[in-house]
């Protein structure tokens, strides 16, 4: 994200992360790290800074309110697929898998390596670990039929030509193969938009609500997204983690779980 951060903003952040790192405990739970915590830290300074097109349009993604655990630094969308995985029994699928994981996060990087995957490949266009190959989502390197699992948690929306990406994400995906897709969507818009002439940081956060996103999915993403030749396989927070507090849990109670699967 790139909302501004002002330097009081930084020096609260930091000030309540080494209060929770004196270990008391409070009534909010981060799944990743397994610690309680008083509370979950906003982005920036939360919904009250968030770009008007974020709240105009009501996108869901991240909440801004509860986005990063003050002990681990995970975010809210790490937090939430490793319930929803956790919930669906995803990992019992990823064990003796071989996994694509696009931008990988680093907690839910950990979850997946612990469900024991015969083969795991993180990758990114411009990786800054070296233990992260440079792959092009538009021209995935792997033969068709490679991988059982591919993972890009919001990683369309930066991509240039998603219809594309995701042609290439179903070639390499073995036939009933799983794709995670987590996306920021407006639950106003229609239909997706992306226009060539939003083309500065400041236009993208002014159409997009970000100034590296490209486009700005809408209430047909599902319907775009398995175009590329999948099945849905998507469910909702309610649907699935009906017990899940999500304040407690620090997590988008709005926000699905885009799991898709390769038609065979």
């Amino acid at each position: 994200m790139a909302y501004s951060v002002s330097r009081g903003q930084l020096a609260w952040r930091a000030l309540w992360r080494r209060f929770e790192r004196i270990g008391w405990g409070g009534s909010r739970t981060c799944v990743c790290c397994g610690r309680n915590i008083f509370r979950f830290l906003p982005f920036a300074g939360g919904w009250a800074t968030a770009p008007q097109v974020v709240r105009q349009l009501q996108i869901i993604g991240s909440d801004l309110r509860y986005y990063e655990c003050p002990r681990c630094g995970a975010s809210d969308r790490e937090r939430h697929l490793h319930l929803y995985c956790s919930r669906l029994e995803l990992d019992r699928k990823m064990a003796g898998a071989r996994i694509l994981h696009f931008a990988p996060e680093p907690h839910f990087s950990r979850f997946v390596r612990s469900a024991g995957p015969a083969e795991y490949i993180q990758a990114d266009l411009f990786p800054r670990d070296p233990g992260v190959k440079q792959v092009d989502m538009l021209a995935i390197p792997y033969a068709d039929q490679s991988f059982d699992w591919v993972i890009a948690n919001h990683v369309l929306e930066h991509v240039a030509d998603d219809r594309a990406a995701l042609g290439e994400i179903c070639r390499v995906l073995k036939p009933g193969g799983l794709a995670i897709l987590q996306t920021p969507f407006s639950a106003v818009l229609e239909h997706a938009w992306e226009d060539k002439g939003v083309d500065t940081d400041e236009s993208r956060e002014f159409a997009y609500g970000q100034s590296d996103h490209v486009r700005l999915y809408g209430r047909d993403i599902v319907d775009r997204l398995a175009s590329a030749g999948f099945l849905s396989r998507v469910c909702s927070h309610e649907g699935v983690l009906t017990d899940v507090d999500v304040r407690r849990h620090g997590v988008n109670g709005r926000e699905p779980f885009f799991l898709f699967e390769r038609r065979g």
